[in-house]
């Protein structure tokens, strides 16, 4: 579930909704007859009016981003630690 989106339709969207949903549209361009008709069938238990509410929040979502208004994720670099640079020193000093 998007943690992003406030709108209530988006609440409603499993984890496996959201892949299939974002997988179908990168199957299904803009130019393919029936798009938001093919990508609810897709996705399962929605309509194509809540298809298209969901991409909305999404585009919403990458303009949020985009604009810097959502702080990216810090990501952890592979083979470092939480420990802070104190802890460090500490640990090695078996203080």
């Amino acid at each position: 579930m998007s943690k992003l989106s406030s709108p209530q339709t988006s609440l409603t969207w499993t984890a496996k909704q959201n892949k299939l949903f974002e997988n179908a549209l990168a199957t299904y361009d803009e130019e393919t007859p029936d798009r938001w008709h093919k990508i609810a069938r897709i996705v399962g238990g929605t309509t194509e009016e809540e298809v298209k509410r969901q991409y909305e929040i999404l585009l919403s979502d990458i303009k949020r981003i985009e604009s810097g208004k959502v702080p990216l994720p810090k990501y952890r670099k592979v083979g470092t630690s939480n420990i802070s640079n104190e802890e460090k020193r500490l640990k090695i000093l078996k203080l």
